[in-house]
């Protein structure tokens, strides 16, 4: 229903000369409950050309999909007389939590590298806020490493073969969230891209949230911080004091 009201929605600006994107998503929302694993969403949708059918057979198709973006720290590591120590460090102010970018064909053969760097079509891409002034090859090396620490962690992705279009309409992409995904509000952005250009582009949002235990054990930490620590204190206490009193008795 949601796809067929958006449909007449794009075919009512069909008197425009711009083509119209219809995004949807397979999953509006994602719950995290104890014991998951991680889910895959199907981003989905059709690009309405007002010239008629059959007419888009040029475009491709990027989707990006972002997490809630958040503060980070970044520390570099260095041998001193044998340890690793802290180095260099700076701060982030806006790092998005989860970055994936799927596209019909290889980024390079779709845009060139401004627009690419304009909408982020891709993980070297990524627009970093750091505070304060930065130079800019140590802001290039630490944007580096955070990209690599998030990939091996499977939350920055890119799959430049990801996006499948059908009848130059139709088009679809899959795009997996792990299991140590941050909730909040996720954006897919899809652009639309004909001769080097974006035409046309849209959002959809993906809300992932906690339900159940975790949810409760969550808010718990956040609404009653005090309470909350001092009853992981005291089950602390409590479950060390139950174990010697256990080992005392074997």
């Amino acid at each position: 229903m949601r796809v067929l009201l958006a449909l007449l929605f794009a075919f009512a600006l069909m008197g425009q000369s711009d083509p119209v994107l219809v995004p949807e998503v397979s999953q509006p929302e994602v719950q995290v409950r104890q014991g998951f694993t991680g889910t895959e969403l199907l981003l989905f949708g059709a690009i309405i050309d007002p010239r008629g059918p059959g007419t888009g057979e040029g475009y491709d198709i990027v989707v990006v999909l972002k997490g809630p973006a958040e503060p980070v720290k970044l520390r570099e590591k260095e041998r001193f007389l044998g340890v690793w120590v802290n180095a260099e460090s700076t701060d982030l102010r806006s790092v998005p939590s989860f970055f994936a970018v799927a596209s019909s064909r290889p980024i390079d053969l779709i845009v060139d590298e401004k627009t690419a760097a304009i909408y982020e079509f891709g993980t070297e891409y990524i627009q970093l806020s750091p505070s304060g002034v930065i130079d800019p090859e140590e802001q290039a090396r630490f944007a580096a490493g955070l990209v690599d620490l998030k990939t091996r962690q499977d939350l920055y992705k890119e799959d430049f073969e990801g996006v499948r279009i059908r009848e130059g309409v139709l088009y679809q992409a899959r795009i997996s969230l792990p299991s140590n995904v941050t909730t909040g509000t996720y954006i897919a952005e899809t652009f639309a891209v004909n001769d080097g250009r974006v035409i046309a582009s849209a959002q959809a949002e993906v809300e992932v949230r906690k339900v159940g235990f975790e949810r409760l054990v969550t808010e718990g930490s956040q609404d009653w911080s005090l309470a909350y620590g001092l009853l992981a204190v005291a089950l602390s206490v409590g479950m060390g004091w139950a174990a010697g009193r256990l080992f005392a008795l074997i």
